[in-house]
């Protein structure tokens, strides 16, 4: 059975730290959630302060919840506090999960969304005992499809239609990961 029970949650990978979000990250998540840059690529559109704020407020309480539905993350760089992105496994189903995250757009490029996405996974599976972890991306994001391709994720197929994003239907390519084939394939994908 999935744990839904663990807070607070702090992972460290090896160049960066997963934290749960605190009401003193507001000023740090525009960098990600009102940039076009960055939500180009997601499944909703860029958020006003306010909309940025009501997901926070949102993301704190259900951090606390019990069963908790989500495990939605600050991403701040090692031996620093300051947050650069997200990385949220939201729980759906007996032992599943479905992967995301983000990164500022200052920040691509330096290996922190891999090793975010590399740690949330790995607590999953180890953690949380998932069996299947998914994550369904925009067809023109090749940095994000190269990222879970890295991680040892298999396509599974196109989602038509799936998000209402940037004003236009948008298909999702799905991958996902299964418990058995990623403790068989770290060792592998740490060399990558």
């Amino acid at each position: 059975m999935t744990r839904t029970d663990v807070y607070p949650v702090t992972l460290d990978g090896e160049r960066v730290r997963l934290r749960e979000f605190r009401a003193d990250d507001l000023d740090a998540t525009g960098a990600v959630l009102d940039d076009d840059r960055v939500t180009h690529w997601l499944s909703f559109d860029s958020r006003t302060r306010d909309e940025q704020a009501a997901q926070l407020a949102g993301a704190l309480e259900r951090a606390r919840s019990e069963p908790r539905v989500e495990y939605y993350l600050a991403v701040v760089p090692a031996g620093d506090d300051r947050l650069v992105g997200f990385a949220r496994l939201g729980l759906n189903g007996v032992r599943t999960a479905k992967l995301g995250g983000a990164m500022a757009a200052d920040h691509w490029g330096n290996g922190y969304a891999t090793d975010a996405a590399r740690t949330l996974v790995s607590f999953g599976f180890a953690t949380l005992d998932l069996h299947r972890i998914t994550a369904a991306i925009g067809p023109d994001n090749a940095a994000s499809i190269a990222l879970v391709t890295r991680l040892g994720f298999t396509r599974e197929g196109r989602l038509r239609d799936h998000v209402f994003t940037n004003g236009a239907w948008r298909d999702s390519e799905l991958y996902s990961a299964l418990e058995d084939e990623w403790r068989g394939s770290q060792g592998d994908a740490r060399r990558r």
